[in-house]
C-alpha cells in the first residue's frame, strides 16, 4: 500500500472534527460587524467607518512563551487561549485603541481534537472578556518537527482608535500619577526563568501545594490566566485624559515605563503600594534572585499602568474600580532624564 498524508503523521479527519467542534465558540464571540461564518479563506469584518472621524488601525501580534510546556506538562489547555487574547489587546489599548478582532494560530504535534477544543475555548473566552470577535485562526499539524502533546498557541489583533486620540505618552509631564492595576499571576512573562527556578532547581511538582500554606496546587499558580485589562481601560480613556497606558509584559515595570516617557520627565515607583503575590518571592528566595533581576523580568503584581494628572488620579481611580481593578497609586512623575526608579 502507498503512502498517505496520515501515514505521515497528519490527520485530516481529526483536524475536520477539530473545526466542527469550536464552531460554536467562535460565533460565540461575533460582534455585528463580523461578516459571514467560519470556515473561509479570510475572516469578514465590516468596519464601522461612521463611528470615527480619522479612524488608525492598531495592530499586534503575541504569544504565550513558555507557559505553553507548563500547560502541557499539567495536561490543562482551557485557560492559556485567555493569556494569548490578553497579550495582544492589552498591547492595543495602550495606545487607546478598542479591540475589534482577532486571529489566533495552534502548531501542534499530532492533532487531537480534545486538546484543540479546549484551546480554542480560551482563545473564545478571553475574546468574550475583551469584546472583540475571533474571526479567523489556523490549525497546524508538525509531525516530526513537534512531539505529540506539544503545541505553540500564537495571535493577532486589530482595534482602532480616533487619531488625535492617540495615547502616545507625549503629554506626560511631572505631577502626573503612575496607577498600577493588579496582576494575581506572571501573566505570560518570565516563565522560563520561573520554570528554571521552580521546577529544575527547587524540584517542585507541578501537582503540590504553590507554596507552604496553599490550598491550591503549583500548576493551579502558574496557569492563572492572564487579566484581560482593555475594557477597563477604554472605560477610563472615555472619561478621564490619560497620558500614558503601559502593558507591564518582559522587560517588568520600569523596562516597559520607559518606552513612553517624553524626555525631561522620571518615574518614581513605590513598591509598597501595592500587594505582591508570593508565587514572586517564592521564586525570589528559591532561586536566590536579587531585586533588580526580578523587576526587570516579572510584573511583581502589576499588570497595567496608566498615567493621568495629579488632579484626575482619584476619580481614574474610581473608574477602574468600578471596572473589577483594584487599582492603586504606585508612583508619580518627576523632572528628570527618562528613569524609573523604586524608593
Amino acid at each position: 500500500m502507498g503512502e498517505t498524508y496520515q501515514s505521515s503523521g497528519v490527520d485530516i479527519a481529526a483536524g475536520e472534527e477539530a473545526v466542527q467542534r469550536i464552531k460554536d465558540k467562535v460565533r460565540s464571540t461575533f460582534r455585528p460587524e463580523v461578516i459571514g461564518d467560519i470556515g473561509g479563506f479570510g475572516g469578514l469584518f465590516s468596519f464601522a467607518n461612521h463611528r470615527f472621524r480619522h479612524p488608525v488601525l492598531v495592530s499586534s501580534t503575541d504569544g504565550v512563551g513558555t507557559k505553553a510546556l507548563v500547560a502541557q506538562a499539567a495536561g490543562r489547555f482551557d485557560t492559556i487561549g485567555v493569556d494569548l487574547v490578553a497579550m495582544c489587546v492589552d498591547d492595543l489599548v495602550c495606545q487607546g485603541a478598542e479591540p475589534l478582532f482577532f486571529l489566533d494560530y495552534i502548531a501542534v504535534g499530532k492533532l487531537d481534537p480534545d486538546h484543540i477544543e479546549q484551546l480554542v475555548e480560551g482563545v473564545a473566552e478571553g475574546c468574550r472578556q475583551a469584546g472583540c470577535a475571533l474571526i479567523g485562526g489556523e490549525m497546524a499539524e508538525h509531525p516530526g518537527a513537534m512531539e505529540p502533546g506539544e503545541f505553540d498557541l500564537v495571535g493577532f489583533a486589530v482595534g482602532v482608535a480616533e487619531r488625535d486620540q492617540l495615547i502616545t505618552g507625549e503629554h506626560i509631564a511631572p505631577g502626573d500619577v503612575v496607577i498600577g492595576l493588579p496582576s494575581p499571576g506572571l501573566r505570560s512573562n518570565g516563565y522560563s526563568l520561573a520554570r528554571r527556578v521552580l521546577l529544575e532547581r527547587a524540584g517542585r511538582p507541578l501537582d503540590g501545594p504553590a507554596f507552604d500554606g496553599a490550598h491550591h496546587s503549583l500548576a493551579e499558580e502558574l496557569l492563572v490566566p492572564s487579566v484581560i485589562y482593555a475594557p477597563a481601560v477604554l472605560a477610563l480613556i472615555r472619561q478621564v485624559p490619560v497620558r500614558g497606558v503601559v502593558h507591564v509584559t518582559g522587560g517588568g515595570l520600569a523596562g516597559n515605563l520607559t518606552r513612553i516617557l517624553p524626555r525631561g520627565v522620571d518615574v518614581q515607583i513605590d513598591p509598597s503600594a501595592w500587594d505582591e503575590p508570593q508565587i514572586f518571592d517564592e521564586i525570589r528566595r528559591l532561586g536566590d534572585i536579587d531585586d533588580a533581576e526580578m523587576r526587570k523580568v516579572f510584573n511583581l503584581g502589576v499588570g497595567m499602568v496608566v498615567v493621568v494628572a495629579g488632579d484626575d488620579a482619584h476619580r481614574a481611580i474610581d473608574i477602574l474600580r468600578t471596572n473589577g481593578h483594584r487599582a492603586t497609586q504606585i508612583g508619580v512623575v518627576t523632572k528628570g532624564d527618562g528613569a524609573v526608579t523604586f524608593s
